[in-house]
Formats: structure tokens, sequence, C-alpha cells
């Protein structure tokens, strides 16, 4: 009888898996960690960051709300152009689909005025209670341009009563000053 044969060694990729990382050489740990990385060596970093002035943090913190509040201020503008286009291709006559963009149109503006403080509400802090008041009227102005533009597909649609003819049941019947001449003298 014969003895088995050894195994094959294995492949070059699997050792290379396998085996440990080498340590850096000199010229490559000499180049600076990227920005965010820490490194196992040494706590340089962190303690740098932990002996950063609170004050400094709140400037920043403060700083990243106000620009994440005025993203939320400007978001209705973003929504603008797509429901004019959208309000133009539904066409003006009175069908379901026409009334229901319509009524969505309303719906969203008026919701978001009412929730004008809720929406704002995560990023006010006594510090930036003062700034907020413009970017809350930027978002107010934001609502109320989509406001416009629901009542202008409505007045498109022929709903708002705009003539005279539309208020036609509250006017009374002209009476001829002819005739009534007439009825006195006779």
């Amino acid at each position: 009888m014969s003895s088995p044969l050894p195994p094959p060694p294995p492949p070059q990729w699997v050792v290379t898996m396998n085996s440990p990382l080498p340590r850096p050489t000199k010229a490559a740990s000499s180049l600076p960690d990227p920005p965010g990385f820490s490194s196992g060596r040494g706590g340089k970093v962190r303690q740098q960051q932990q002996h950063q002035p609170i004050a400094k943090k709140a400037e920043e913190t403060d700083a990243l709300k106000m620009k994440k509040a005025w993203e939320i201020a400007i978001g209705p503008s973003k929504q603008l152009p797509m429901n004019a286009i959208m309000m133009y291709m539904s066409g003006n006559s009175l069908q379901i689909f026409s009334i229901m963009m319509v009524f969505m149109l309303f719906k969203g503006p008026i919701q978001g005025l009412i929730n004008t403080n809720e929406a704002f509400a995560r990023y006010e802090t006594p510090s930036t209670r003062g700034r907020l008041v413009a970017v809350k009227l930027v978002y107010v102005l934001m609502q109320l341009l989509l406001l416009a533009l629901g009542i202008w597909k409505v007045n498109a649609m022929g709903l708002l009563p705009t003539t005279r003819s539309d208020w036609l049941a509250w006017e009374s019947e002209r009476q001829p000053l002819e005739r009534a001449f007439f009825a006195l003298k006779g």
C-alpha cells in the first residue's frame, strides 16, 4: 500500500489574506492621519478634542443647527417648480384628477403654516432663538408662495368669483328711469 499524498500548498492569495499586515515603515508613519481618523498610537487627537473650549463646540453646534434650519426653510421653494409644472399639465377642466391635485397643493402649505414652530423646535436654543425668526419668516413666505400657486390654479379653473356675473344672485333688478317717470305721470 502506498502512503497518502500530502495536501497541495494553499494558493498565494490565501496565504496573503491569513497573514498579518506588515508594520508600516518609518516614512509611511511620518504622514499625518487624515481628518476624523484616530490611530491607535497615543491619545493625542482625543486629548486635543477634549481640551477644545466648550464655547467653541457650542458655536459649531449652533452654526450646524442654523444651517439645517435654513435647509428646512428653503425646502418649500424646491417644491414650487414641480408643483407649477404639475398644475399646468393637469389642465383647467373640472375633473377628479385636477381637483385632487389642487387639494394636495393647498393641503401641504396649510399644514406647513400650522406646524411652523414644530418644524424648527429641534433647532431652537437660547442662542439661536433670535436668528430663527428670519428663518421662520422665509419658511412662511415659501409656504405662501405655494398657496398663491394654488389660488392661481383655482382661478384658472374658473372656481374663483372674479367677474361681475359671478355675483348676480346678490344684485337687485334695475328699474329703468323711463318707466318710473311714466308711472308717476299717468
